[in-house]
C-alpha cells in the first residue's frame, strides 16, 4: 500500500511521566494498519474491530522482548466470532516489529447499523505471550466488558496484572487533496507503574460484574496522580492521536508537560505474516493420510490459505500425513 509516508508513522514511542509514576506509549499506524486491513474485504463494523485490536496489540506488544510473540484474541457469541492479532517482537535491536490480524464473522447475522463492539456479544479477551522454544506460553483472560475493546483491555490489566491502564484510540481513513484514501490510526496508553499501589484480592472488584478497576488498586497520592493524568489525556483531540501534523513527542508535551514526560527509543511496526509452506506442513502433521485424502481436491492437491495474509498453498497429498512420514 502506498501513502504519503510521515517520519513517525508505524511507530510506538514509549514514555514515562516522572512526576506521576506512570508509563505509557504513543502509537501511530498508517501503512501497517492499511496492510492489515487490505488482506480482506471486511464490512465496516468488522474493519473497526480489527483496527482497534491492531492498535491495542501494537501498544501492548511493544513491551515484549526480542523474538517474543504476543497474541490478542477476542471471542464472542455474536456475529463477530473472533478477532485475532499477533505481534512479533523485533528479531534484533533496531529492527521493526511485525503485526498481523484477521477476523471471523457471520455475515448474515451482522447488524451494519449497530456499534462494532455490540457485534461481539458475550465472550472473553485473551492475551497470550510466547517466549520461544522450551518456554511455557503465558495466557491471561478477562470477560468482555465495557463498551469497547479498549475497555476490555483495561479490565484485563486491572484484573490479571493489577495495573491501572487507560487507552485512548482513534482510527479511520484519511485523504490528502488529490491523493488516495489511506487508513491511519493512533492512540495513547497510560499505565500506573507496578509496586506503587497496594495489592487487592480479586473478589474486591467494584467494576462491572465484580471486576477490578483502578479505584480498587490505587489509593492516596497514587490515585490522585492517576486521576490527574487521565484528566489530561481526556483533552486529546482525534486529529492529535492520528498525528499527521503532530509528532508523538509534541503530543506528549502538549498533554503532559507538567508531569515531566521522558521518552525512550521508538519501535517501528510493519505488517508481516509468519506463514510458510513448512509451517503449513507442520500444522497438517496431526492428520493421518486417510484424513488427508478427504482434504484432497479433484485435481489431486491439498490446498490451504493463510487467514492472516491470504497466502495460498498447494501440496502433493502423498507428502502429507503422519502415515506417510512413518513409511
Amino acid at each position: 500500500m502506498t501513502s504519503h509516508k510521515i517520519e513517525w508513522d508505524d511507530t510506538v514511542l514509549p514514555f514515562q511521566l516522572d512526576r506521576s509514576h506512570i508509563r505509557g506509549r504513543v502509537v501511530r499506524l498508517d501503512g501497517a494498519l492499511g496492510n492489515v486491513l487490505m488482506q480482506h474485504d471486511y464490512p465496516p463494523v468488522i474493519e473497526a474491530l480489527v483496527a482497534e485490536a491492531a492498535l491495542l496489540t501494537a501498544l501492548i506488544g511493544q513491551s515484549i522482548k526480542l523474538r517474543w510473540k504476543l497474541s490478542l484474541q477476542v471471542r464472542g457469541n455474536g456475529p463477530a466470532r473472533l478477532i485475532a492479532t499477533d505481534y512479533y517482537g523485533p528479531s534484533e535491536d533496531g529492527e521493526p516489529a511485525r503485526i498481523r490480524a484477521y477476523a471471523s464473522y457471520d455475515a448474515e447475522r451482522l447488524d451494519h447499523d449497530a456499534t462494532p463492539f455490540s457485534q461481539i456479544g458475550t465472550g472473553y479477551l485473551a492475551v497470550m505471550i510466547d517466549q520461544g522454544q522450551d518456554m511455557t506460553p503465558y495466557q491471561g483472560f478477562t470477560p468482555i466488558a465495557g463498551n469497547s475493546l479498549s475497555d476490555c483491555a483495561e479490565t484485563y490489566f486491572a484484573q490479571s496484572e493489577q495495573l491501572p491502564t487507560r487507552f485512548s484510540l482513534t482510527f479511520g481513513k484519511s485523504q490528502t487533496p488529490g491523493g488516495p484514501a489511506n487508513w491511519r490510526g493512533g492512540g495513547v496508553m497510560l499505565q500506573h507503574m507496578p509496586g506503587i499501589g497496594g495489592q487487592v484480592a480479586a473478589e474486591a472488584g467494584s467494576g462491572e460484574g465484580g471486576l477490578l478497576t483502578h479505584a480498587d488498586i490505587l489509593a492516596g497520592e497514587e490515585a490522585e496522580d492517576w486521576t490527574r493524568a487521565n484528566a489530561l489525556l481526556e483533552t486529546v483531540e482525534e486529529i492529535e492521536l492520528v498525528g499527521p501534523s503532530v509528532t508523538p513527542t509534541e503530543l506528549l508535551i502538549r498533554l503532559f508537560h507538567e508531569e515531566e514526560p521522558r521518552v525512550f527509543e521508538e519501535t517501528h511496526v510493519h505488517f508481516g505474516c509468519s506463514c510458510s509452506p513448512d509451517k503449513v506442513r507442520q500444522a497438517m502433521s496431526i492428520y493421518s493420510q486417510k484424513d488427508i485424502k478427504t482434504m484432497t481436491t479433484a485435481e489431486g492437491v491439498v490446498t490451504a490459505d493463510c487467514q492472516f495474509c491470504g497466502a495460498h498453498y498447494q501440496f502433493d497429498p502423498t507428502t502429507l500425513g503422519f502415515e506417510a512420514k512413518d513409511a
